[in-house]
């Protein structure tokens, strides 16, 4: 939690879910996001003890995901939230992230945000609208394997290949999943680790995969060409 509560936290904490006394934890939304980069984490960081939780958007409404077959509704807008504990940046498609990175209203919001956040993290590829809004100049970071060279030549940035980095008060994580992964660091981080453990436990977050097939640096190019393939005929 922050010293002094942000401008707009008794608020939300009172229309989402009646007075928390936990971190204020925001999740972006925007068109062409990639859904479990907002929801896995919300799904771990709504554990946390008093936490609120809200999703927010440049405009309140349903945002469609990446493949256009689903939707997430933005409770509030950019414009009615001036401060958060936690901000979570998910990825998406190119469309939207670009998207995204291009939206001035947007990056002078997270900068804002930022200034007062405990943490700012982002998710797969929202670690490129991060960079964007100049929250990266001088890390190291992660993103989707995909996007590191991009995040590198574009931004400047130091890619590391791990789940999540963390760097100050940023913390980044790879390719959608890992934002599971992150959620439960931070978790860690605003509280404890026994009651993240316990967070853990609680949505039975055990990883057993039928293969070994999600790290990258093990992945053959074969793979990595179907892979991309894959998302991209998925994508709208």
């Amino acid at each position: 939690m922050t010293d002094s509560p942000p401008h707009d936290e008794t608020n939300l904490a009172a229309d989402e879910h009646g007075p928390g006394s936990g971190p204020v934890i925001g999740v972006l939304l925007y068109d062409g996001f990639s859904l479990l980069d907002p929801t896995g984490p919300t799904e771990v960081l709504s554990r946390v003890p008093g936490a609120t939780t809200v999703m927010i958007g440049e405009r309140q409404g349903p945002m469609r995901t990446d493949t256009a077959s689903t939707a997430v509704v933005a409770d509030r807008s950019i414009d009615e939230v001036d401060a958060l504990d936690v901000l979570v940046v998910p990825g998406g498609n190119e469309r939207g992230v670009i998207a995204a990175m291009e939206s001035r209203a947007l990056l002078d919001w997270i900068r804002r945000v930022h200034e007062r956040s405990t943490w700012t993290t982002s998710v797969c590829t929202g670690s490129m609208i991060l960079a964007a809004a100049g929250l990266l100049d001088g890390r190291e970071a992660t993103t989707h394997w995909a996007g590191a060279d991009y995040l590198h030549t574009r931004f400047g940035v130091t890619y590391r290949p791990q789940r999540y980095v963390r760097s100050g008060r940023i913390i980044t994580a790879a390719g959608v999943s890992a934002g599971i992964d992150m959620a439960l660091h931070v978790a860690a981080l605003l509280t404890d680790d026994t009651t993240a453990k316990a967070i853990q436990l609680a949505i039975e977050y055990d990883p057993q995969p039928p293969f070994d097939a999600g790290d990258a640096t093990h992945a053959d190019p074969d793979l990595k060409e179907l892979a991309m393939r894959l998302i991209a005929q998925s994508q709208v």
